[in-house]
């Protein structure tokens, strides 16, 4: 195969990673000049990304698989965190959660199946279902005892409706708290993913065929998705976020964690994501105090999902950054982690270390 062949199949692996259906996105943007981006003064370039780490563990879902979590905090602490992450994206997409939460708060992180370091799932149980009772799992494992909070981004908050809808006992007596963050309750067959609608119905019937396709050849996918790795930066920068001013190298750690998503598990878990629809969870849900948070420029879960989910919850705080698109805990960290403070203080006022009252929302990346 050429290098013009492999480079096409890279920028398609690329794209398929940022958008799952955001083929074509890319039309335009090359005119951004990459370089110059990535060279402005970025306050967030000594960020160690990556690099927070807690005590492993690992966790046997209901099928054998095993999973990897992360605990950080102190065993006694009378309040327990756990947070799931994204779709294509892993624990670390938490950061700056984990940097400024951490103290008397105990946290638990852990990837989803077949994202990050937890095992291979069979491509039958890519299911929002399924993460659902892997969630069960960890908490299980990883904080049997004591009031929960659940904190869920994208796929991640709809693992958390997933368990609410299988299990919803566990809501109140154990799950004292909700933080659903850039996700949706279902109806993500319609998003647009920013196209004009009439290209949007166009594309959407293609997407699941384009990554099945892609899927089939994933070892020459992921070896040519380096290719375009400049216009992988361009379209994570414009899918992702809506904030001009955003560290570039914010968009290069989350553009890595994409990359490391191997096209079959994108394609595996897309069919997932479309027929979502958990639309009778929100009543378990609504049983404890919730933080909705939206972004007003989210291409993939429209703000509309997350204004439709608050208004089903009686006690929920509903957050809209305007000019905020689909990954809040990067691209706001401090509206989330001030949210989540919160929602802590709501559910249990006083839990956080002394002089830790400052208001993060200023933040902004």
């Amino acid at each position: 195969m050429d290098v013009r062949n492999r480079r096409r199949i890279g920028i398609a692996g690329a794209v398929a990673g940022v958008g799952a259906a955001g083929i074509g996105a890319a039309v335009g943007l090359r005119r951004l000049a990459v370089g110059r981006v990535r060279l402005r003064p970025d306050p967030d370039a000594d960020e160690p990304f990556g690099e927070l780490r807690g005590k492993e563990l690992t966790v046997r879902a209901s099928d054998g698989l095993e999973l990897h979590v992360e605990v950080d905090g102190p065993d006694d602490a009378d309040l327990t965190v756990v947070f799931c992450h994204g779709y294509c994206l892993n624990r670390d997409s938490w950061h700056y959660q984990r940097r400024d939460l951490r103290g008397r708060l105990r946290m638990v992180f852990w990837d989803q199946r077949s994202h990050g370091r937890s095992g291979r799932s069979d491509p039958a149980n890519a299911t929002i279902e399924q993460t659902g009772e892997d969630l069960h799992a960890v908490l299980e494992a990883a904080a049997p005892t004591g009031p929960v909070i659940l904190a869920g981004h994208s796929m991640g908050g709809m693992s958390i409706m997933a368990l609410a809808d299988a299990r919803p006992e566990l809501f109140g007596p154990r799950v004292v708290g909700v933080a659903l963050v850039n996700t949706s309750c279902g109806d993500l067959a319609e998003m647009t993913l920013g196209l004009p609608l009439v290209l949007a119905k166009v594309v959407r019937p293609l997407a699941p065929r384009t990554l099945r396709g892609l899927g089939r050849r994933a070892d020459l996918v992921d070896r040519a998705r380096g290719l375009g790795a400049d216009l992988a930066f361009v379209v994570t920068r414009k899918m992702a976020f809506a904030d001009k001013h955003v560290s570039p190298t914010v968009v290069d750690f989350l553009e890595q964690m994409i990359r490391a998503t191997p096209i079959d598990v994108i394609a595996e878990f897309y069919p997932a994501l479309i027929v979502h629809d958990k639309v009778g969870s929100l009543e378990a849900l609504g049983r404890v105090p919730a933080l909705v948070l939206v972004g007003g420029q989210d291409r993939l879960t429209p703000p509309a999902h997350g204004r439709r989910v608050a208004g089903a919850l009686p006690d929920a705080e509903l957050v809209e950054v305007d000019e905020a698109g689909h990954v809040l805990p990067l691209e706001y960290p401090g509206v989330v982690t001030g949210g989540l403070r919160r929602l802590i203080d709501r559910v249990r006022p006083g839990c956080l270390e002394p002089g830790r009252v400052e208001d993060e929302e200023e933040r902004t990346a």
